[in-house]
């Protein structure tokens, strides 16, 4: 059946989420450090990582870290830590080479474009903004629109009902096999796994098409259409 949408993952398949907020993480220890927080900063890069890995989406995620190390949250610390992140983070906030003239490359071919994103609202529309893609995209399903993570039906479901196209004339485009790639699939959805925005993963060869930058959509989009 011909192609007539393409959904997109935000994170690691748009923008590089984890190597902003690797930056990020660090400038923000050293800001705390500065402030007097005593532990080595290996270790405070060691525990912060592991609780971005469990909740990558957490917004009090500092005052979880100085709880942990310290047993309270020290404001003078906090401020120091969330001004540090912030400022890092316009700076590193930059989508993928090639984002923009395939997502250009897409339009022109006709297709409508949809994002599917496990963020909530607000930090998904941020995120979009700030990489000025917000004006390609006919729908944006996130976290707080159907409260399910992908790999979910409901997300998928209300992006092809938003779109008004059926399964099998989509393509979902996506970095994590397990959620974007099965999600997808079980709807009988094409797929194309983002081998570029996620190391640890091979795609266990379950998507139809792998991507080693996201510009090689521009031949998998002639192909299905």
């Amino acid at each position: 059946m011909k192609l007539k949408a393409v959904i997109f993952d935000l994170d690691n398949t748009l923008l590089d989420l984890m190597r902003m907020k690797s930056y990020c993480i660090d400038a923000a220890i050293d800001a705390m450090i500065d402030a007097g927080f005593s532990m080595p900063k290996k270790k405070a890069l060691k525990i912060l990582h592991s609780m971005y890995d469990t909740d990558i989406e957490n917004q009090k995620i500092f005052q979880k870290f100085l709880r942990k190390t310290t047993n309270k949250v020290d404001q003078r610390m906090l401020a120091y830590a969330i001004l540090a992140y912030r400022r890092v983070k316009l700076g590193f906030l930059t989508p993928y080479p090639g984002a923009k003239q395939t997502l250009i490359t897409i339009k022109e071919a006709g297709l409508k474009l949809a994002v599917v994103s496990d963020a909530p609202r607000e930090q998904a529309w941020q995120r979009l903004c700030a990489l000025k893609l917000d004006d390609f995209f006919d729908v944006v399903v996130t976290f707080d629109d159907t409260k399910k993570h992908k790999p979910s039906k409901e997300p998928f479901l209300k992006a092809l009902g938003k779109l008004k196209v059926k399964p099998e004339e989509c393509l979902m485009v996506g970095d994590w096999p397990e959620r974007d790639i099965v999600g997808a699939k079980e709807l009988g959805m094409k797929t194309a796994f983002a081998k570029y925005g996620n190391i640890n993963h091979t795609g266990k060869k379950i998507a139809d098409f792998k991507l080693d930058k996201i510009s090689d959509l521009k031949s998998i989009i002639k192909i299905l259409k």
